[in-house]
């Protein structure tokens, strides 16, 4: 009896070990959870040194990059590093076939070399807030759940705008925990981000499409930016008179190195996890809406490819579009693979028979389990036509996605709804887009696109979920979409740029008998009044099930739990490890620049290398930036718990010191999101000192290095 005891406790405690380096973490409350865990793991630092309102703190160097990766302040100017993928848009946006920065790289040597971008933000979280009894105290049980859900809105907007008045900061709240727990969110916004250098793609993406998720990897990238404020340090729109940024904490940058076992933190925005999702749940995403997606993109990427590598002006074009399409199509089939790896279907009906067993006899979640079932039936079709819009005529047809985007201006201008003011700030808006679309734009691409994705959606999904111009001609969907696409105004620039001088009742009446109006329509009716309602309807029953579930789950059921990301600041920890993939296969922590050498192929777009750092290596001139044994380190693994967003994450030890830019996760992993496996799940960082070993010594940029602080054996030099 002692000895099964005995047993089991140890069991328990490594468990609990285990669960211990999972998580996404409240930055303010790690004193209460994480603190002491974390320096028994190594951590030099306190609570308060990583998070604080009172005094500056390391979330003082953490932004949000335009809102979809991070970024850190690295040194008391304003310079901020992110990956080359997260700054890949604004290369783009600077680059032409007689400037082609994403092939040659860019480097600012003075201050004007700067490059300005539109648009581009950075984002400091100033403090956040516990706010759920504000939100949810007193709600009236009577309420019906759209009541319930419109006095929760009305709550947090009263909420956020007391929060910041009469201030320059902004504020939202987020639920956590399905709604059961509410967080509020002050920001600060800097709206003057600058250009600043990033190296060749064939540097920043080294490995390409091929190394993509992959492991192991030797890519840099990085891409370094700044911050400009006005005069009185305040965020401001761009002008000449802006000046860089004085931060109110910047990371100090170590030379030491990386081992196995050393403490790591990753600071960051993820965007999205779903680590409380039903078996059921993980079964449709595995069997269902991740092969669809997958099939979709796989011959979205086969057909841009071809357009690419016949034309170099298409090529640049399509470079980023292309790179966002292959990241999550790969990401996929390495989730699927992990769910099946990690047998996280049983995982999940493990935990829910741990969860029926705790909350035997309780009322209020008897017939959940049935309930989770009976409505992951319903939506299954709903899921998988919203899948092949949102892939398809959403995000994968230009001409398509162009003529949405008139949708208000054509539709409100009939109805005499939009006022003189509100039609030229709409058309100034569409000058604008219009634009943009063309000026990354190719017919030719965009057309093969158009029939081959449309003959997939036409096959593929239920009749009912088919717009009826599509499905009447679904025999010779070429000859339908070519014809759309010859006559279409949304093909052509100077027609549109005419309509929108001349925009009125009239030119909007003509533009609703356009053959590319109509079939977006078709699309974007059947979506809105077929797909959506049903699928939101589903949604939101099967979110007020996940929110008692979890409920449930916190309540009854032993264990620590971490909400799921949704785009707001967290911390995780782990330790730089190695792992082992499959029998047989053991993968090291870190690569070097030989391997570089190993992959280069100068017939190889993805292994190709520029001739200077061939040179560099070859010789092994790698300067202050060489490890002790002479190496030059370029990436490395640890167990940090990261997602999308976090790229560009600072990756720092135990003293608050950049080692590192989080970057990807590797492929066996990727299942992350939705199951934690600590022997498999690892984030995959590139090495800070092969970040200044390629801006100094590679491209001769070693101001900026001066601009640092670098830390040698915990001694400032």
């Amino acid at each position: 009896m002692k000895k099964g005891i005995s047993i089991l406790l140890s069991l328990f405690l490594s468990l609990s070990l285990v669960k211990a380096k999972e998580g996404m973490w409240l930055p303010m409350l790690l004193k209460s959870l994480n603190e002491s865990e974390m320096q028994s793991m190594g951590l030099k630092l306190s609570a308060e040194d990583i998070y604080s309102v009172n005094q500056s703190s390391l979330k003082d160097a953490v932004i949000s990059f335009g809102g979809f990766c991070t970024g850190e302040v690295i040194s008391d100017q304003g310079l901020i590093l992110t990956n080359h993928h997260c700054g890949y848009g604004q290369i783009q946006y600077h680059s032409s076939v007689e400037k082609d920065y994403l092939t040659n790289g860019y480097w600012a040597m003075k201050p004007a070399d700067e490059l300005q971008n539109p648009g581009l933000t950075a984002t400091f979280i100033v403090r956040m807030e516990d706010v759920t009894a504000a939100v949810l105290e007193e709600l009236s049980d009577t309420l019906t759940k759209k009541e319930r859900e419109a006095e929760i809105r009305s709550r947090i907007k009263s909420i956020t705008e007391g929060a910041v008045e009469g201030t320059h900061y902004e504020a939202y709240i987020r639920p956590f925990f399905y709604g059961n727990e509410y967080y509020m969110f002050i920001t600060e916004t800097f709206k003057d981000i600058r250009l600043v250098g990033a190296p060749p793609s064939s540097i920043g993406k080294f490995g390409g499409d091929t190394d993509n998720w992959m492991w192991p990897r030797h890519t840099g990238d990085f891409s370094l930016f700044r911050i400009y404020a006005d005069k009185d340090n305040k965020p401001a729109e761009y002008s000449e008179d802006n000046v860089p940024y004085k931060p109110k904490h910047y990371f100090p940058i170590s030379m030491e190195g990386v081992k196995k076992g050393d403490f790591t933190m990753v600071y960051g925005f993820p965007g999205r996890t779903q680590e409380y999702l039903s078996s059921y749940a993980i079964e449709q995403i595995k069997e269902e809406i991740n092969p669809a997606r997958i099939s979709i993109r796989e011959k979205a990427l086969e057909i841009m490819d071809k357009h690419m590598k016949a034309d170099d002006t298409v090529r640049i074009k399509y470079a980023s579009k292309y790179a966002r399409v292959s990241n999550y199509w790969k990401k996929w089939m390495g989730e699927n693979r992990g769910l099946q790896k990690a047998d996280a279907i049983e995982m999940k009906q493990k935990q829910e028979r741990a969860f029926l067993e705790a909350t035997k006899g309780m009322e209020q979640y008897q017939g959940l389990m049935p309930a989770f079932e009976k409505r992951y039936q319903a939506i299954e079709p709903y899921a998988q036509a919203r899948s092949y819009f949102v892939e398809i005529p959403y995000r994968k047809l230009e001409m398509i996605g162009l003529a949405a985007s008139f949708r208000k201006a054509v539709e409100n201008i009939k109805d005499k709804e939009m006022s003189d003011e509100a039609k030229q700030a709409e058309v100034d808006r569409l000058k604008k887009k219009v634009k943009a679309h063309f000026k990354n734009f190719d017919y030719a691409t965009d057309l093969e696109l158009a029939v081959e994705l449309l003959k997939k959606y036409v096959k593929e999904l239920d009749d009912a979920f088919v717009p009826k111009d599509l499905l009447k001609n679904k025999d010779n969907i070429e000859g339908f979409v070519t014809k759309v696409y010859e006559n279409s105004i949304f093909n052509k620039e100077e027609e549109l740029d005419f309509f929108l001088k001349k925009f009125n009742r009239g030119s909007a009446n003509r533009v609703k008998t356009d053959q590319g109006w109509k079939l977006m329509k078709g699309f974007y009716d059947m979506y809105y009044n077929e797909i959506r309602p049903e699928y939101s309807d589903l949604s939101s029953e099967i979110d007020s099930l996940s929110k008692l579930y979890v409920k449930g789950l916190r309540d009854h059921v032993e264990g620590r739990y971490y909400p799921d990301a949704n785009s707001t600041l967290r911390l995780a920890y782990g330790e730089v490890d190695d792992y082992e993939p499959a029998d047989g296969v053991e993968y090291t922590h870190f690569t070097t620049t030989e391997g570089i050498l190993q992959k280069y192929d100068p017939s190889n777009v993805d292994f190709d290398l520029p001739d200077r750092l061939v040179e560099l290596i070859k010789a092994g001139d790698y300067g202050q930036y060489k490890d002790d044994e002479g190496h030059m380190p370029v990436c490395f693994t640890a167990s940090n718990h990261t997602t999308g967003g976090n790229s560009g994450s600072p990756v720092l030890n135990a003293k608050g010191e950049l080692i590192g830019l989080n970057f990807d996760r590797n492929w066996e992993g990727t299942m992350s999101d939705i199951t934690y496996d600590i022997d498999q799940c690892r984030n995959i960082s590139v090495d800070i000192r092969y970040v200044l070993f390629v801006v100094d010594k590679f491209a001769g940029a070693g101001h900026l290095v001066k601009e640092m602080k670098l830390v040698h054996n915990s001694q400032e030099k």
